[in-house]
């Protein structure tokens, strides 16, 4: 129960590694505000059996990363509950896969626009309510192809770095009110980006690694936990490279 008393904000938390997330949050006692682009049954009655499982508050929150008013409301929608915000995992994102030469301008911006602008514009604003409170933790999910320059990744791959650099640039700045906030750069991962990947691509990062497989989400989820608590009390601006030991 690493997280009783502690409310959280999750976003992606309808599938792979933000799902794992709200499961892993949850059932360490957190009160979770769990946001996805859109409302479906499946979501809706998720989130309310895993509430009476853990014995805890799981308040689905919907809005879209490429719309800042949507944006804009959720926040408000979420300090509208006067709650203490003691953590915000920023783990909702798009992955995509071009040459350089061939990747377009308009694809290039809209995976910036979801993987780094809309998490910014999010984080500004949790950030200004959890500064009254002079506390918190921040998680952003980043990549490996944040830090590694493969082929194909200059559109996902430069969004991660900008998630990257920024995440250290918060730190820096709201160290001041004592919030924290770190990186998770995960490699090869089942998900379903993970069954998107071409599979030459996928089985090469996996023999790369020193544990020869890929991750499972929660193997991720459990350093958001970790990352979340305050077992790393004294930790900020890092970047924890969640790799099965890649050899890059």
């Amino acid at each position: 129960m690493l997280l009783k008393n502690k409310t959280a904000i999750v976003t992606g938390a309808n599938r792979g590694i933000g799902k794992a997330i709200l499961e892993v949050f949850a059932h360490n006692g957190a009160d979770i505000f769990a946001c996805v682009r859109q409302e479906t049954a499946e979501f809706i009655e998720t989130t309310k059996i895993l509430a009476d499982e853990a014995s805890v508050a799981i308040v689905p929150v919907y809005f879209d990363l490429t719309c800042a008013e949507q944006i804009s409301s959720a926040i408000k929608q979420i300090i509208s509950y006067k709650k203490k915000v003691d953590i915000l995992v920023n783990n909702a994102g798009i992955a995509t896969g071009s040459f350089f030469q061939m990747t377009s301008m308009n694809n290039l911006k809209q995976v910036f626009e979801i993987n780094f602008f809309s998490q910014i514009l999010f984080s500004q604003g949790i950030s200004r309510y959890m500064s009254r409170f002079k506390s918190g933790s921040i998680i952003n999910i980043a990549s490996t192809a944040g830090l590694i320059a493969d082929a194909g990744t200059i559109g996902y791959g430069a969004s991660k770095a900008a998630l990257i650099l920024a995440t250290k640039t918060m730190a820096t700045e709201l160290g001041d009110v004592n919030i924290r906030v770190n990186a998770i750069a995960p490699s090869i991962t089942k998900t379903d980006m993970f069954n998107q990947m071409e599979e030459k691509a996928r089985n090469r990062l996996i023999e790369a690694s020193a544990l020869k497989r890929p991750a499972e989400s929660v193997e991720i989820a459990n350093v958001a936990l970790f990352l979340a608590s305050d077992l790393s009390s004294y930790i900020t601006g890092q970047v924890l490279r969640v790799d099965g030991g890649l050899a890059k």
